[in-house]
Protein backbone atom coordinates (compact mmCIF):
# COMPACT_ATOMS: atom_id res chain seq x y z
CA UNK A 1 0.00 0.00 0.00
CA UNK A 2 2.85 2.43 0.98
CA UNK A 3 4.62 1.64 -2.31
CA UNK A 4 1.51 2.33 -4.45
CA UNK A 5 -0.19 5.27 -2.71
CA UNK A 6 1.50 8.58 -1.88
CA UNK A 7 0.10 10.65 1.08
CA UNK A 8 -0.47 13.77 -1.05
CA UNK A 9 -2.37 11.76 -3.74
CA UNK A 10 -4.56 10.17 -1.08
CA UNK A 11 -5.35 13.62 0.30
CA UNK A 12 -6.59 14.76 -3.09
CA UNK A 13 -8.78 11.65 -3.44
CA UNK A 14 -10.13 12.28 0.07
CA UNK A 15 -11.24 15.78 -0.84
CA UNK A 16 -13.19 14.45 -3.85
CA UNK A 17 -14.97 11.68 -1.90
CA UNK A 18 -18.71 12.28 -1.44
CA UNK A 19 -19.36 10.11 1.60
CA UNK A 20 -18.14 11.13 5.06
CA UNK A 21 -17.13 7.59 5.97
CA UNK A 22 -14.86 7.42 2.93
CA UNK A 23 -13.25 10.70 3.90
CA UNK A 24 -12.55 9.37 7.42
CA UNK A 25 -10.94 6.20 6.10
CA UNK A 26 -8.77 8.11 3.67
CA UNK A 27 -7.68 10.70 6.27
CA UNK A 28 -6.85 7.89 8.69
CA UNK A 29 -4.72 6.25 6.01
CA UNK A 30 -2.85 9.50 5.36
CA UNK A 31 -2.08 9.94 9.06
CA UNK A 32 -0.81 6.38 9.38
CA UNK A 33 1.45 6.73 6.36
CA UNK A 34 2.77 10.09 7.57
CA UNK A 35 3.55 8.58 10.99
CA UNK A 36 5.39 5.65 9.40
CA UNK A 37 7.43 8.02 7.24
CA UNK A 38 8.44 10.00 10.32
CA UNK A 39 9.51 6.85 12.12
CA UNK A 40 11.52 5.79 9.09
CA UNK A 41 13.22 9.21 8.93
CA UNK A 42 14.11 9.09 12.63
CA UNK A 43 15.46 5.59 12.21
CA UNK A 44 17.73 6.70 9.35
CA UNK A 45 18.97 9.67 11.41
CA UNK A 46 19.76 7.42 14.37
CA UNK A 47 21.57 4.99 12.07
CA UNK A 48 23.71 7.80 10.62
CA UNK A 49 24.49 9.12 14.11
CA UNK A 50 25.50 5.62 15.23
CA UNK A 51 27.90 5.35 12.30
CA UNK A 52 29.49 8.69 13.19
CA UNK A 53 29.87 7.65 16.85
CA UNK A 54 31.43 4.33 15.84
CA UNK A 55 33.80 6.10 13.45
CA UNK A 56 34.86 8.55 16.14
CA UNK A 57 35.47 5.70 18.58
CA UNK A 58 37.68 3.92 16.04
CA UNK A 59 39.69 7.07 15.27
CA UNK A 60 43.02 7.17 17.18
CA UNK A 61 43.12 9.78 19.95
CA UNK A 62 46.09 11.56 18.40
CA UNK A 63 44.15 12.07 15.12
CA UNK A 64 41.04 13.59 16.69
CA UNK A 65 40.65 17.37 16.54
CA UNK A 66 41.55 19.30 19.67
CA UNK A 67 38.66 20.61 21.76
CA UNK A 68 37.93 24.30 21.76
CA UNK A 69 39.00 26.40 24.79
CA UNK A 70 35.42 26.53 26.02
CA UNK A 71 34.92 22.77 26.20
CA UNK A 72 35.43 21.12 29.61
CA UNK A 73 38.22 18.57 29.97
CA UNK A 74 37.51 15.16 31.46
CA UNK A 75 38.38 14.35 35.07
CA UNK A 76 40.57 17.42 35.47
CA UNK A 77 43.46 15.82 33.54
CA UNK A 78 45.35 18.30 31.31
CA UNK A 79 45.44 17.42 27.65
CA UNK A 80 49.04 16.42 26.74
CA UNK A 81 50.67 18.70 24.23
CA UNK A 82 52.03 17.22 20.99
CA UNK A 83 55.72 16.45 20.79
CA UNK A 84 57.74 19.53 19.96
CA UNK A 85 59.38 19.63 16.55
CA UNK A 86 63.18 19.63 16.57
CA UNK A 87 63.55 22.87 14.60
CA UNK A 88 61.22 24.73 16.95
CA UNK A 89 63.00 23.24 19.96
CA UNK A 90 66.47 24.20 18.72
CA UNK A 91 65.31 27.72 17.87
CA UNK A 92 63.88 28.29 21.36
CA UNK A 93 66.85 26.59 23.03
CA UNK A 94 69.29 28.93 21.25
CA UNK A 95 67.43 31.94 22.64
CA UNK A 96 67.43 30.57 26.17
CA UNK A 97 71.11 29.60 26.02
CA UNK A 98 71.91 33.18 25.00
CA UNK A 99 70.08 34.21 28.16
CA UNK A 100 72.21 31.79 30.19
CA UNK A 101 75.36 33.41 28.81
CA UNK A 102 74.01 36.83 29.82
CA UNK A 103 73.26 35.44 33.29
CA UNK A 104 76.79 34.02 33.48
CA UNK A 105 78.36 37.41 32.77
CA UNK A 106 76.23 38.99 35.50
CA UNK A 107 77.18 36.24 37.98
CA UNK A 108 80.85 36.75 37.19
CA UNK A 109 80.73 40.54 37.44
CA UNK A 110 78.45 40.77 40.48
CA UNK A 111 79.94 37.92 42.51
CA UNK A 112 76.60 36.15 42.86
CA UNK A 113 76.44 32.62 44.27
CA UNK A 114 73.87 30.26 42.74
CA UNK A 115 73.22 26.63 43.70
CA UNK A 116 70.81 24.55 41.60
CA UNK A 117 69.64 21.13 42.78
CA UNK A 118 68.19 18.57 40.36
CA UNK A 119 66.24 15.65 41.77
CA UNK A 120 63.60 13.33 40.32
CA UNK A 121 62.75 9.81 39.34
CA UNK A 122 65.11 7.65 37.29
CA UNK A 123 65.03 8.54 33.55
CA UNK A 124 63.25 11.85 34.27
CA UNK A 125 65.86 13.73 32.23
CA UNK A 126 68.00 15.44 34.86
CA UNK A 127 71.27 14.84 33.01
CA UNK A 128 69.90 16.02 29.66
CA UNK A 129 68.55 19.23 31.17
CA UNK A 130 71.85 19.95 32.93
CA UNK A 131 73.73 19.31 29.67
CA UNK A 132 71.62 21.92 27.83
CA UNK A 133 72.16 24.43 30.62
CA UNK A 134 75.93 24.05 30.55
CA UNK A 135 76.35 23.49 26.80
CA UNK A 136 77.15 27.12 25.88
CA UNK A 137 78.53 28.56 29.12
CA UNK A 138 81.95 28.55 30.74
CA UNK A 139 82.90 25.52 32.88
CA UNK A 140 84.84 27.96 35.07
CA UNK A 141 81.57 29.58 36.10
CA UNK A 142 79.14 26.66 35.83
CA UNK A 143 80.25 23.55 37.72
CA UNK A 144 78.34 20.25 37.74
CA UNK A 145 78.60 18.07 40.85
CA UNK A 146 77.62 14.40 40.59
CA UNK A 147 79.11 12.64 43.58
CA UNK A 148 79.64 8.85 43.64
CA UNK A 149 78.56 6.62 46.50
CA UNK A 150 80.13 7.76 49.81
CA UNK A 151 83.37 6.19 50.99
CA UNK A 152 83.70 4.56 54.39
CA UNK A 153 85.24 7.77 55.76
CA UNK A 154 82.43 9.88 54.34
CA UNK A 155 79.85 7.56 55.87
CA UNK A 156 81.26 8.41 59.31
CA UNK A 157 80.94 12.17 58.74
CA UNK A 158 77.98 14.44 59.31
CA UNK A 159 75.70 13.57 56.41
CA UNK A 160 75.81 16.90 54.52
CA UNK A 161 79.52 17.36 55.18
CA UNK A 162 80.69 15.93 51.85
CA UNK A 163 78.42 18.32 49.93
CA UNK A 164 79.50 21.52 51.68
CA UNK A 165 82.94 21.86 49.98
CA UNK A 166 81.19 21.96 46.60
CA UNK A 167 78.88 24.89 47.42
CA UNK A 168 79.45 27.96 45.21
CA UNK A 169 81.83 30.79 45.96
CA UNK A 170 81.40 34.29 44.54
CA UNK A 171 80.93 34.29 40.76
CA UNK A 172 79.97 30.61 40.52
CA UNK A 173 76.92 28.56 39.55
CA UNK A 174 76.98 25.04 41.00
CA UNK A 175 74.57 22.41 39.70
CA UNK A 176 74.01 19.25 41.75
CA UNK A 177 72.99 16.22 39.66
CA UNK A 178 71.38 14.59 42.69
CA UNK A 179 72.29 16.01 46.06
CA UNK A 180 71.94 15.65 49.80
CA UNK A 181 68.34 14.63 49.07
CA UNK A 182 69.60 11.13 48.29
CA UNK A 183 68.91 10.45 51.97
CA UNK A 184 65.23 11.26 51.55
CA UNK A 185 64.92 9.23 48.33
CA UNK A 186 67.10 6.39 47.11
CA UNK A 187 68.84 5.74 50.45
CA UNK A 188 65.53 5.48 52.25
CA UNK A 189 63.73 3.38 49.64
CA UNK A 190 66.64 1.00 49.01
CA UNK A 191 67.47 0.55 52.69
CA UNK A 192 70.83 2.34 52.78
CA UNK A 193 69.77 4.29 55.84
CA UNK A 194 67.35 3.79 58.72
CA UNK A 195 63.98 5.47 59.12
CA UNK A 196 65.41 7.35 62.10
CA UNK A 197 68.24 8.73 59.95
CA UNK A 198 65.73 9.83 57.32
CA UNK A 199 63.53 11.50 59.93
CA UNK A 200 66.50 13.38 61.37
CA UNK A 201 67.59 14.50 57.90
CA UNK A 202 64.14 15.83 57.02
CA UNK A 203 64.10 17.78 60.29
CA UNK A 204 67.58 19.27 59.81
CA UNK A 205 67.66 19.93 56.06
CA UNK A 206 65.53 23.13 56.17
CA UNK A 207 67.89 24.61 58.77
CA UNK A 208 70.98 23.78 56.72
CA UNK A 209 69.41 25.32 53.62
CA UNK A 210 68.41 28.40 55.61
CA UNK A 211 72.06 28.83 56.60
CA UNK A 212 73.06 28.54 52.92
CA UNK A 213 70.55 31.19 51.88
CA UNK A 214 71.56 33.49 54.75
CA UNK A 215 75.17 33.27 53.54
CA UNK A 216 74.11 34.79 50.19
CA UNK A 217 73.54 31.64 48.12
CA UNK A 218 70.54 31.63 45.80
CA UNK A 219 69.28 28.05 46.24
CA UNK A 220 66.97 26.67 43.53
CA UNK A 221 65.56 23.14 43.75
CA UNK A 222 63.96 21.27 40.82
CA UNK A 223 62.08 17.98 40.87
CA UNK A 224 61.53 16.30 37.48
CA UNK A 225 58.45 14.10 37.38
CA UNK A 226 57.90 11.39 34.76
CA UNK A 227 54.94 9.04 34.32
CA UNK A 228 55.12 5.28 34.78
CA UNK A 229 54.56 4.55 31.08
CA UNK A 230 57.22 7.01 29.97
CA UNK A 231 59.73 5.69 32.49
CA UNK A 232 59.14 2.16 31.22
CA UNK A 233 59.61 3.29 27.61
CA UNK A 234 62.90 5.03 28.43
CA UNK A 235 64.31 2.14 30.45
CA UNK A 236 63.46 -0.32 27.68
CA UNK A 237 65.14 2.02 25.20
CA UNK A 238 68.39 1.84 27.17
CA UNK A 239 68.64 -1.93 27.11
CA UNK A 240 69.74 -2.33 23.48
CA UNK A 241 71.13 1.15 22.79
CA UNK A 242 74.96 1.02 22.93
CA UNK A 243 75.02 4.78 23.60
CA UNK A 244 72.95 4.41 26.77
CA UNK A 245 73.98 1.09 28.30
CA UNK A 246 76.17 2.93 30.83
CA UNK A 247 73.02 4.55 32.24
CA UNK A 248 71.45 1.17 33.03
CA UNK A 249 72.44 -0.01 36.51
CA UNK A 250 71.26 -2.73 38.83
CA UNK A 251 70.01 0.01 41.13
CA UNK A 252 67.75 1.35 38.37
CA UNK A 253 66.15 -2.05 37.88
CA UNK A 254 65.54 -2.49 41.61
CA UNK A 255 64.17 1.04 41.90
CA UNK A 256 61.82 0.48 38.96
CA UNK A 257 59.74 -2.03 40.90
CA UNK A 258 59.30 0.36 43.86
CA UNK A 259 57.37 3.17 42.20
CA UNK A 260 55.01 3.83 45.10
CA UNK A 261 57.75 3.63 47.74
CA UNK A 262 59.46 6.45 45.86
CA UNK A 263 56.16 8.32 45.65
CA UNK A 264 55.71 8.16 49.43
CA UNK A 265 59.33 9.22 49.99
CA UNK A 266 58.88 12.15 47.57
CA UNK A 267 55.70 13.26 49.33
CA UNK A 268 57.39 13.20 52.76
CA UNK A 269 60.35 15.14 51.34
CA UNK A 270 58.12 17.86 49.91
CA UNK A 271 56.14 18.15 53.13
CA UNK A 272 59.30 18.65 55.21
CA UNK A 273 61.59 20.68 52.93
CA UNK A 274 59.35 22.81 50.66
CA UNK A 275 60.10 26.05 52.52
CA UNK A 276 59.69 29.74 51.77
CA UNK A 277 63.48 30.24 51.54
CA UNK A 278 64.15 27.07 49.48
CA UNK A 279 60.97 25.93 47.69
CA UNK A 280 60.66 22.98 45.33
CA UNK A 281 59.74 23.55 41.68
CA UNK A 282 58.19 20.54 39.91
CA UNK A 283 58.59 20.07 36.16
CA UNK A 284 56.58 17.60 34.09
CA UNK A 285 59.19 15.74 32.04
CA UNK A 286 57.37 13.23 29.80
CA UNK A 287 58.36 15.48 26.89
CA UNK A 288 62.08 16.06 27.36
CA UNK A 289 62.31 18.97 24.95
CA UNK A 290 59.49 20.92 26.55
CA UNK A 291 60.80 20.14 30.05
CA UNK A 292 64.27 21.48 29.23
CA UNK A 293 62.90 24.70 27.76
CA UNK A 294 60.47 25.20 30.64
CA UNK A 295 63.15 24.71 33.29
CA UNK A 296 65.72 26.99 31.63
CA UNK A 297 63.09 29.67 31.07
CA UNK A 298 61.98 29.39 34.70
CA UNK A 299 65.59 29.52 35.92
CA UNK A 300 66.25 32.71 33.98
CA UNK A 301 63.15 34.22 35.55
CA UNK A 302 64.30 33.40 39.09
CA UNK A 303 67.81 34.83 38.84
CA UNK A 304 67.68 38.65 39.05
CA UNK A 305 70.45 39.21 36.50
CA UNK A 306 71.02 42.25 34.33
CA UNK A 307 72.76 42.69 31.00
CA UNK A 308 76.42 43.50 31.50
CA UNK A 309 77.61 46.16 29.01
CA UNK A 310 80.25 44.95 26.57
CA UNK A 311 82.79 46.96 24.68
CA UNK A 312 82.72 46.67 20.88
CA UNK A 313 85.17 44.01 19.68
CA UNK A 314 87.44 44.32 16.63
CA UNK A 315 89.99 41.74 15.56
CA UNK A 316 93.56 43.13 15.49
CA UNK A 317 95.81 42.78 12.47
CA UNK A 318 98.02 39.71 12.35
CA UNK A 319 101.78 40.13 12.37
CA UNK A 320 103.64 39.65 9.07
CA UNK A 321 105.39 36.28 8.51
CA UNK A 322 108.89 37.84 8.49
CA UNK A 323 110.38 34.94 6.62
CA UNK A 324 108.50 32.11 8.44
CA UNK A 325 107.85 28.96 6.37
CA UNK A 326 105.92 25.82 7.33
CA UNK A 327 108.40 23.07 8.34
CA UNK A 328 108.85 19.95 6.28
CA UNK A 329 108.10 17.64 9.21
CA UNK A 330 106.59 14.10 9.03
CA UNK A 331 103.53 14.82 11.20
CA UNK A 332 101.46 11.86 12.39
CA UNK A 333 98.17 12.99 10.96
CA UNK A 334 94.74 11.78 11.96
CA UNK A 335 93.21 9.69 9.14
CA UNK A 336 90.41 11.54 7.37
CA UNK A 337 87.69 8.88 7.28
CA UNK A 338 84.88 11.40 7.11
Amino acid sequence: MRALVHPQRMMRVCLRASHSWARCVLVLGVLLLDQNDRRKGLGQMAKKKGKKTKKAAETPVDERPESSPGEPEGAGTPTPKPKMKRKEYERELAKLQAGLVAMQEWVRSSGAKICIVFEGRDTAGKGGTIKRITERVSPRVFRVIALPAPSEREKSQMYVQRYIPHLPAAGEVVIFDRSWYNRAGVERVMGFCTEEQTRRFLEQAPGVERAMVDSGILLIKYWLEVSQDEQTRRLEGRINDPRKVWKQTDMDLKSYSRWYDYSRARDDMFAATDTAWAPWYVATADDKKRARLNIISHLLGLVPFEEVPREPVELPKRQPPRGYEEPDYPFRRVPEKY
